[in-house]
């Protein structure tokens, strides 16, 4: 007997990157930061453990909204906190989109969002990229059943960059909310943090996950005009970050030298390994992201991966059919850079 819902038992999945279980690979697939987070950060949880964890934390993560906006420049009611920003396009997704509601998403992107709506029981509509990573005129085509837009913005896997000018027409244009998932934001020259107050449509999530080296923390978090926190809030789960996190992320946020110098670091290896790449023949995006997109018009992009997995490096390959395929490569360390071109260019 089946006892599962229909559209649950018909959906394929997310499927996240390999997460091997090992430190003998290089891995530059996931788009984690190579680099150690701030020392604030181990030290406040280190408080939080050492104080004890038999209480509940605090439910909606109240000193990490405070000091976001002070960072921001909103008021802490414009924030609301998750389990990763996975968990904030959840919630999103739980609070507006029902069943036989319409979604709609750009192709390639975040195959997150394609699980989500089918979770609810919704309809995808998915607008493919034009040939130059913009978006065309179809991504803001009336529907009437349409509920929510998610945006990658800067995208997965291109790295590119819909500015935010475009991001506010496309918002006007649309029927419904537009969700920007700005999750390498910190990577990139700008944002849409200051749209949100200008339409309430618009709503901009983060993560610590990435430019905070706070992967395996679980920390996330959206800015969105208060009206819509109040609602959203009624579908987030009642604890849904830990104190542990709490503390950590809002330590984190809480060091800004620490973020300016990891950044600035990893735009350079950056910024290295797209001239190294192109040298070696790739065809590259610019990106605005802590990693590339990158084929090549001689090799395979998965015999690439292949070659590059059996000499112990691990980078992304992703096809996407009716598009193509590629490999997404993760900005590491100058030494696994260094390791990765090495067997590129052998």
């Amino acid at each position: 007997m089946n006892f599962f819902r229909t559209n649950i038992s018909e959906m394929t999945g997310y499927v996240p990157g390999e997460q091997p279980q090992t430190e003998k690979l290089i891995k530059l697939n996931t788009n984690e930061n190579p680099y150690v987070c701030s020392p604030k950060v181990k030290a406040a949880i280190g408080r939080v453990v050492q104080a004890g964890l038999q209480k509940y934390p605090d439910p909606t993560a109240t000193a990490f909204r405070m000091r976001a906006a002070e960072l921001f420049g909103c008021d802490p009611d414009w924030i609301l906190c998750g389990n990763g920003s996975d968990d904030i396009l959840t919630i999103v997704t739980r609070a507006l989109v029902d069943s036989g509601d319409h979604v709609r998403f750009s192709q390639p992107s975040y195959t997150l969002y394609r699980t989500l709506a089918e979770i609810q029981g919704a309809k995808c509509h998915v607008i493919d990229y034009e040939s130059d990573w913009t978006l065309g005129p179809d991504f803001t085509k009336p529907c009437d059943q349409l509920r929510l837009a998610y945006l990658a913005n800067p995208n997965s896997p291109s790295g590119t960059l819909v500015p935010p000018e475009e991001v506010a027409r496309i918002a006007d244009a649309l029927p419904c909310p537009l969700l920007v998932d700005e999750a390498y934001a910190d990577f990139a020259e700008t944002n849409c943090l200051e749209l949100v107050a200008q339409n309430e449509k618009i709503m901009v999530s983060r993560t610590l996950s990435k430019s905070y080296a706070l992967a395996g923390l679980r920390f996330g978090f959206l800015v969105a005009q208060p009206q819509m926190i109040r609602e959203l809030n009624k579908v987030r789960d009642s604890y849904n970050c830990d104190a542990m996190s709490i503390a950590g992320a809002t330590a984190a946020i809480d060091d800004q030298n620490w973020l300016a110098q990891n950044r600035s670091a990893i735009l350079a290896t950056r910024t290295r390994l797209l001239d190294q790449l192109r040298q070696l023949g790739f065809e590259c995006q610019d990106s605005e992201a802590n990693f590339v997109w990158c084929t090549h018009p001689d090799h395979a992009a998965e015999q690439l991966y292949q070659q590059l997995k059996t000499d112990g490096i691990l980078v992304r390959y992703m096809n996407y059919p009716g598009w193509g395929d590629g490999l997404r490569i993760t900005v590491g360390t100058d030494e696994q850079i260094d390791a990765l071109l090495a067997v590129l260019g052998c």
